[in-house]
């Protein structure tokens, strides 16, 4: 975890995110994504449990979901990084989720494929969400990213991320109701998502010639 001079302030909401050292894959198949899931739900829940690595196969829904560190409200996998908005629900509740389930991985991904060292880049990032539309905004932005990179042509198609939790307004460890008690129902938010669709899409291609003229 990185220092902060602003510690993580409980019942507020966090966008974390970060990516793989130097750039590298860090999903190289459909069990590395199942397994990275698998452990922030596991992870956002308080202890004491069993050893994830020595259970990887637990129903988490057996724990008690009633204790949580964080609450997960929107998600993204992407081949090479990571978004997460979660929401901080005791003291030191974010620093200590995220140092888990990010070492938990790590030693997953290493053993699989054979490799040492660090799997991510440096220190996670965090930014604090400090309004009702910036909450709903970056749940947006996480969102379209397998769009706006390009990976699908419709977000239905994109498993690994929780904006069909939100269209069916069920997930198995996401919370939706922070977000969907903005719009009337679960369609309105699907408008709001793809309302932005070919705006995010032209910045993400700028973005990409402008690094490729340097």
């Amino acid at each position: 975890m990185p220092h902060r001079f602003i510690p993580f302030v409980t019942g507020q909401f966090y966008h974390i995110y970060n990516r793989g050292s130097e750039k590298r894959i860090i999903f190289q198949s459909k069990r590395d994504y199942q397994r990275f899931l698998k452990t922030l739900e596991y992870y956002q829940l308080e202890g004491p449990k069993p050893k994830f690595s020595h259970f990887p196969n637990l129903v988490v829904q057996e724990l008690d979901s009633s204790k949580k560190m964080v609450e997960i409200v929107a998600y993204c996998l992407m081949p090479n990084h990571f978004h997460l908005l979660v929401k901080q629900l005791r003291d030191n509740g974010i620093t200590e989720f995220v140092s888990k389930f990010l070492n938990s991985y790590t030693r997953y991904f290493n053993t699989k494929h054979d490799r040492v060292g660090p799997l991510f880049q440096g220190m996670v990032k965090a930014v604090l969400i400090e309004t009702d539309d910036q909450l709903v905004h970056i749940s947006r932005y996480i969102h379209l990213n397998p769009l706006t990179s390009f990976l699908v042509k419709d977000l239905a198609h994109y498993k690994w991320s929780s904006y069909q939790d939100y269209l069916d307004n069920h997930s198995s460890f996401c919370s939706t109701d922070e977000i969907l008690g903005h719009f009337k129902n679960p369609q309105d938010y699907q408008q709001f998502i793809l309302d932005q669709v070919s705006y995010a899409q032209e910045i993400e291609f700028i973005k990409h010639q402008i690094i490729d003229e340097v």
